[in-house]
């Protein structure tokens, strides 16, 4: 009757924010923090991490293609195996460095954007990713969708998958997420993400637009920081799950 509640924070850089952080950080139980290529800096990326020490949420490193401009959300055309090794280790590693500062432990990878829907679909670029991981130390978990490469890759590098369904979400029959350009995509009414939820993590299954339906586990369930809807949905969803009977904690292994 556990689940976790994560958001995607630190993706601002410089002096232009995005998205309530500091409220997020007071509602959800884990951060998925950006690591400086497709969203944030290191000043970024420290006072996230304190924030977050501050308010005992548990923290991960959000590793997303060279894509400032695009904050990360378009496929890159070499995204090699080997391009993708390099940078997610090369991002979780600045993240631990700068945890290691503050002191907050890392405890997961979860991937962003293109990179993540490609890894979902492609199993040499999760592989990459997991090989990535585990390099830099396979103690961490890997936030995965279930059903997808990202799992069965977890699976094959021996981590710890961290299985993620979104709230803000629509799924396609791969049950990767429905890409953003298609209409009601991405979800901002309140209640009727809260409602998807709720039937998700009581039933152990996930439905893609079309009616197709998995049954998985469910260990975290996210909501986008950057959706207009963010601070109200998480606090919402938050407030409906503790009274479906749930304790929203950081998630643990086991």
């Amino acid at each position: 009757m556990r689940i976790d509640l994560n958001a995607d924070l630190g993706e601002g850089f410089g002096p232009w924010a995005m998205g309530d952080d500091d409220a997020m950080l007071g509602i959800v139980t884990t951060a998925n923090v950006a690591c400086g290529l497709h969203a944030g800096d290191p000043d970024t990326m420290r006072r996230t991490v304190e924030t977050a020490r501050r308010n005992g949420v548990a923290i991960g490193a959000h590793p997303g293609f060279h894509d400032l401009i695009g904050f990360g959300r378009r496929l890159l055309p070499d995204a090699t195996p080997r391009k993708v090794e390099n940078l997610v280790a090369y991002q979780v590693g600045a993240l631990m460095g700068v945890a290691a500062l503050v002191g907050h432990p890392v405890t997961h990878v979860k991937t962003h954007g293109a990179l993540g829907n490609a890894a979902a679909d492609d199993d040499a670029l999760a592989d990459a990713v997991a090989r990535g991981i585990r390099a830099v130390d396979p103690r961490l978990a890997f936030m995965v969708m279930p059903g997808t490469a990202t799992e069965r890759a977890a699976g094959r590098a021996g981590l710890t998958p961290m299985r993620e369904v979104y709230a803000d979400r629509t799924y396609d029959d791969t049950f990767n997420l429905t890409g953003r350009s298609k209409p009601g995509a991405v979800i901002h009414d309140v209640e009727e993400a809260c409602a998807r939820v709720l039937a998700m993590v009581a039933t152990n299954a996930i439905t893609s637009v079309s009616g197709k339906r998995l049954t998985v586990g469910i260990d975290t369930v996210c909501v986008h920081g950057d959706n207009p809807a963010a601070v109200t949905m998480a606090r919402t969803l938050r407030t409906r799950l503790e009274a479906a009977g749930r304790t929203v904690a950081p998630w643990t292994a086991g």
